[in-house]
């Protein structure tokens, strides 16, 4: 093969690739399926289900004379409800992304030097499951660590399982909700889910802290919000930055970044000192509510005040509101909460305000998810492993998760050796470089590995430091496990082909398959094909499978999700049998089984506290090389207070840069100076600011955050990572 500069990487055509590894059965397999779309001349319509956010919204992709045309929601999915949000709307530019990978890559260099060599999928393949082998049986299964985003991630890591491997991690959990869970399951023995459970659309009053609906683009929670809003229900919203929800409300207030605890301490305060809970509810379903009144009685507004800047009258104002309103007002839980490193205590008294509404699952707060029942495939059982993860040694976070893993905690394993050594990492479908905090600490543990496997759709930061890079095919162009999410309803939702992929991409199903075959794993994949796993599990449901391929999505029988109408309310996961206002797990642990308050550090002078959030038309830093999305936001600017910019001299749409306080500087970005941000921080969205050249549309493309976030607190309770306590300095460029 060629050694390939990154120069001649670059000129290398879409042509060169199309012929690489055809000769595999599998792509000829999937190809054939679409055959008869390419040919025909009109519009044919395919359901499936999305993939630009973790919603996995219905919808119908449109191919017209055999070309990819256009997308829609599917009318009859209860998540999208006939409507695709902005990124969904813009899927299609993932099909056609000049910069997507489109043949297997091995590295010739030195890590960081980006030389490869573009090779067959029998190469690659057969090159990564000899260095996996080699690991495993110089360290044994425990020295290979995984990382994975996403359903599309699901054969892949049954593959690893039957490998032996245990140490599975995923951001969504130590960098997103994994907090949010956590508390609600201390308290309520019941996780709050994705997608949420909260009943937006039928509340007349409800909170949100930190939460920016609206531009954090989940297509049916902002439906719901449209529709509380056209009904007249109370908003309020609670944070730094008059966010797109703020708009709406009825009460914005501009709180201190870092006290939203003491606000949430004074509510609590407030609705037991008046005695404006559900008192019925309080004594029937609760435990501890003696002490959490003994505790509460310090928090009181005109404390909260000095904290979060929030005047009494309004803190005593907005939680009447609430209380009002009950049981159908509710505060909503968030969903990106890993903050400042105390995060479960945090979520724990959202958890307590919305008990002491007496609104578990009572219609216009939260309802009871209902999910299909669909059977598992009968796969032979897993070898067991008697090792401990290696991301929680001795179980030092109590509370971390099992299932997704502390994803900082196999880097520091990596670069420490300790509990014992990392020698492999695997990730799918997540750009560690741009989602992990302290991008240094990430290299480094990078540089220890003896090899990185990186399964991507586009030449992301982390493919670009792998050994192997294997392109998998986008949503639109494979199948994929079955949508069977918790929700309002129980449905099953089937992603399947609308297009074929335009080069010599391949679907995970069949990478993981492929790498099970070389690894001689062959008993844990009895099918041939995806399809045939696919009938097998929809059909042992009594449903049927043509069914589901010619509508996308299948409903089954309503059930009750609220105690008006039947459902019993019970709490059989908590040690108590009742919603625990004091935590016993967290007690026995060590803990306070009551939320406390931790005072954020303040900003050094003449720094900012840095906040970031997402964009309404972009996921992570997964779609800033989407030509359409790309078109609609191709780089993120800089919020900052008006009255600051005036003191720096810095004018609306200038470039600036940012200085953290550990000294690394951004990439220039645009300043957007308004007076909808506290003059205490600096607001910008995630995601920007690529350095892969690969990324040739969105490379060094406004300024990235995950650069600055070189600090980060650890939440004792779930090992989260909080990264809001950076700071940073600005200076006209």
């Amino acid at each position: 093969m060629e050694r390939l500069t990154r120069r001649k990487f670059l000129q290398i055509s879409g042509t060169t690739f199309a012929g690489a590894g055809l000769l595999v059965g599998g792509t000829k397999m999937i190809q054939s399926t679409l055959s008869a779309n390419e040919k025909n001349k009109g519009v044919v319509k395919i359901p499936s289900y999305c993939s630009i956010c973790f919603w996995k919204c219905g919808l119908i992709g449109y191919v017209k004379d055999g070309k990819l045309w256009k997308l829609e929601g599917n009318p009859i999915d209860p998540l999208s409800r006939g409507r695709l949000c902005p990124r969904g709307n813009g899927g299609v530019g993932q099909h056609y992304d000049p910069d997507r990978l489109q043949a297997p890559l091995v590295r010739i260099s030195n890590r960081g030097g980006e030389e490869w060599k573009v090779t067959t999928w029998d190469e690659a393949l057969n090159y990564t499951s000899q260095k996996l082998v080699e690991i495993k049986d110089k360290y044994g299964p425990q020295a290979i660590a995984v990382f994975s985003h996403g359903p599309g991630g699901a054969f892949l890591k049954h593959t690893l399982r039957a490998f032996g491997i245990k140490n599975f991690s995923a951001p969504s959990f130590a960098q997103c909700r994994g907090p949010r869970e956590v508390a609600f399951e201390l308290t309520y023995g019941e996780i709050i889910g994705s997608p949420e459970r909260t009943d937006i659309k039928n509340s007349k009053c409800f909170a949100l802290i930190g939460s920016h609906i609206g531009e954090n683009m989940h297509n049916s929670q902002v439906q719901e919000f449209a529709e509380a809003i056209e009904k007249g229900a109370t908003i309020i919203v609670v944070d730094p930055r008059f966010s797109i929800a703020a708009s709406k409300a009825k009460y914005y207030l501009p709180i201190k970044p870092g006290t939203d605890t003491a606000l949430l301490l004074a509510w609590i305060n407030v609705l037991i000192q008046e005695k404006l809970y559900d008192r019925d509810f309080v004594d029937k379903y609760t435990f501890g509510f003696e002490q959490l009144k003994e505790y509460i009685e310090p928090f009181t507004p005109e404390w909260a005040f000095v904290e979060t800047g929030i005047e009494p009258n309004l803190i005593r104002e907005t939680i009447r509101e609430l209380a009002r309103y009950k049981p159908a007002s509710f505060v909503h839980p968030g969903r990106h909460v890993n903050w400042y490193g105390n995060d479960v205590q945090r979520i724990r008294a959202i958890t307590i305000i919305n008990a002491l509404l007496g609104n578990w699952n009572r219609k216009g707060a939260f309802f009871k998810p209902v999910k299909m029942e669909i059977p598992k495939y009968p796969y032979p059982p897993y070898p067991e492993m008697d090792y401990e993860v290696v991301y929680n040694p001795n179980s030092k976070y109590p509370f971390a998760g099992e299932e997704e893993g502390l994803t900082q905690g196999i880097r520091s394993a990596t670069i420490t050796g300790e509990p014992y050594p990392i020698k492999a990492w695997i990730v799918y479908g997540t750009n560690l470089i741009q989602t992990l905090p302290n991008q240094k600490e990430t290299i480094e543990a990078i540089n220890k590995l003896d090899f990185l496997l990186v399964i991507d759709v586009i030449p992301s930061e982390i493919a670009m430091w792998a050994d192997v890079v294997l392109p998998e095919t986008v949503y639109l162009e494979r199948y994929d496990e079955l949508n069977i999410s918790s929700f309002r309803v129980p449905f099953v939702g089937i992603r399947q082909p609308v297009v074929a992929p335009p080069h010599d991409q391949r679907d995970g199903w069949w990478i993981a398959r492929e790498l099970a075959i070389k690894l001689g794993l062959e008993k844990f994949y009895p099918w041939k094909h995806i399809e045939e796993y696919l009938r097998y599990r929809i059909e042992s449901a009594g449903l049927s499978y043509e069914q589901l391929k010619t509508d996308g999505i299948i409903i089954g029988e309503e059930q009750p999700i609220y105690v008006d109408d039947g459902l019993n309310l019970e709490f059989p996961y908590t040690n108590t049998g009742k919603i625990e206002l004091y935590s016993t797990q967290l007690a026995a642990k060590g803990f306070s089984p009551f939320p406390t308050y931790e005072r954020p550090p303040e900003p050094p002078p003449g720094y900012f506290r840095l906040l970031f959030g997402r964009t309404p038309v972009h996921t992570f830093s997964m779609t800033q090389s989407n030509p359409i999305l790309m078109d609609m936001v191709a780089e993120n600017e800089v919020w900052i207070n008006s009255d600051v910019a005036e003191t720096l001299e810095i004018k609306n749409g200038d470039y600036i840069v940012l200085k953290n306080q550990d000294g690394v500087v951004s990439n220039k970005v645009k300043a957007r100076v308004t007076q909808r941000i506290r003059p205490d921080c600096v607001y910008m969205y995630h995601g920007f600011g690529h350095t892969s050249r690969r990324l040739r549309r969105a490379y060094l493309k406004g300024a990235s955050d995950a650069q600055l976030i070189t600090r980060y607190d650890i939440d004792p309770i779930m090992g989260g990572t909080g990264m809001n306590n950076n700071f940073v300095t600005i200076e006209k460029v």
